[in-house]
């Protein structure tokens, strides 16, 4: 009976507590073990089935566990948006100070999700097949494994989305870059692009050009979406902090703006555009980290240095280049990854700063904006809640 109990509770309330959470994401597990395995039981009858490649385990495997990343973190969304509204109506003051999310942040996070899960099954059935080179499965092994591949995806997919942190975040967005970045690479048509420059990557008219160009715009609108939680916790205190706040908050959208341009304008059609987008993306980058200690002067200092350093490594690349002796290649793949790198360091130093002050912290919670008594700020606009 009190079993009965539990579970009636956790579907009622699935996101009452971490307990909750946790429970209702295994039951979401079940679900897509059923809606996996029964299927491709049907799909796999009769025939065996290689671990990689055209018609094999991995690719079914792959493409169940996109499928169940996606609608798993959708319906995460779901839930937060409707807890939020849940406690808004019986309780004001005790409601979650998470930052509603707009419908096209919610997109591109299932898509990034859906694409981790797709290239990264894709991924280890290929290192699995050179282990286990001529192996094949049998139907109901095949089954049974597409049932756990797509339970464990919608599993973690699923705990992303209810428990949502700016830490979180920029962990998937370090997940999708690499994972897009890698894959569209590994299927260039032109084994000598790395010869040219980073940009190679999207000119061409198949799958890698079109992995490479879709990744950098997700990667952009995720990057619009992680700018508010990136600076939530940021303290604003006076005028001259909430106008920093906001300053660093716009040059992150720009980033991430930019960022989707350079996915959006190919460089064989849009060649301007494309540097234009690429160069301002730089330029507002190394605007932030000179300007950070000023616009926010509780940045710890360590970080800022190490900024400053990032900056130098990038202006040393530049001379390089310029000079022939490094690819440009070479300099666009070290100057992304600095650009990123900094960009999740930023997220962990900003949450150290909201850990330092326990006041603030306890107004920001699952990125609500830290703003001390009698500060005024304006007022956020409404977007979707999740």
């Amino acid at each position: 009976m009190s079993q009965s109990t539990s579970v009636r509770r956790i579907l009622h309330r699935p996101m009452r507590d971490a307990e909750s959470r946790e429970s209702s994401a295994l039951l979401v597990g079940t679900v897509a073990f059923v809606a996996g395995a029964i299927p491709a039981l049907f799909v796999f009858w009769g025939r065996d089935l290689p671990i990689s490649g055209r018609g094999s385990f991995g690719d079914a495997a792959a493409i169940g566990a996109a499928v169940a990343a996606l609608l798993a973190f959708g319906y995460g969304c779901l839930l937060r948006r409707a807890e939020r509204r849940r406690a808004l109506l019986t309780d004001p003051g005790s409601a979650p100070t998470w930052r509603p999310l707009r419908w096209f942040d919610i997109a591109a996070l299932c898509l990034a999700h859906a694409v981790i899960a797709l290239l990264g099954w894709v991924s280890l059935a290929a290192i699995f097949s050179a282990g286990f080179e001529g192996a094949t499965l049998y139907t109901t092994a095949a089954a049974v494994l597409v049932g756990v591949v797509v339970a464990i995806t919608a599993y973690a997919a699923y705990l992303s989305a209810v428990n949502l942190t700016p830490m979180l975040l920029s962990i998937v967005l370090a997940l999708f870059l690499v994972v897009g970045t890698l894959a569209s690479t590994l299927s260039a048509t032109d084994p000598l692009w790395w010869q040219k420059n980073l940009s190679t990557l999207g000119i061409s008219d198949d799958v890698s050009a079109l992995t490479f160009n879709l990744t950098l715009i997700i990667a952009g609108v995720m990057v619009t979406t992680i700018s508010h939680y990136a600076t939530a916790g940021l303290p604003a205190t006076t005028p001259a902090e909430v106008r920093g706040r906001t300053l660093v908050r716009a040059g992150l959208i720009v980033i991430g703006i930019l960022l989707a341009c350079v996915g959006l304008f190919p460089v064989d059609e849009f060649l301007q555009m494309h540097n234009l987008s690429a160069t301002g993306m730089a330029i507002v980058y190394v605007v932030m980290v000179v300007a950070l200690s000023v616009l926010v002067p509780a940045m710890p200092r360590v970080f800022i240095l190490l900024g400053y350093v990032f900056v130098g490594v990038i202006v040393v690349l530049a001379a390089f280049f310029i000079t022939g002796y490094y690819n440009l290649t070479a300099v666009e793949l070290v100057a992304f990854s600095l650009i990123f790198g900094w960009l999740i360091m930023f997220l962990r130093s900003a949450g150290s700063i909201t850990a330092a002050t326990p006041s603030d912290a306890a107004m920001a919670v699952d990125g609500g904006d830290v703003v001390a008594p009698g500060a005024a700020t304006a007022p956020e606009r409404p977007g979707v809640d999740a």
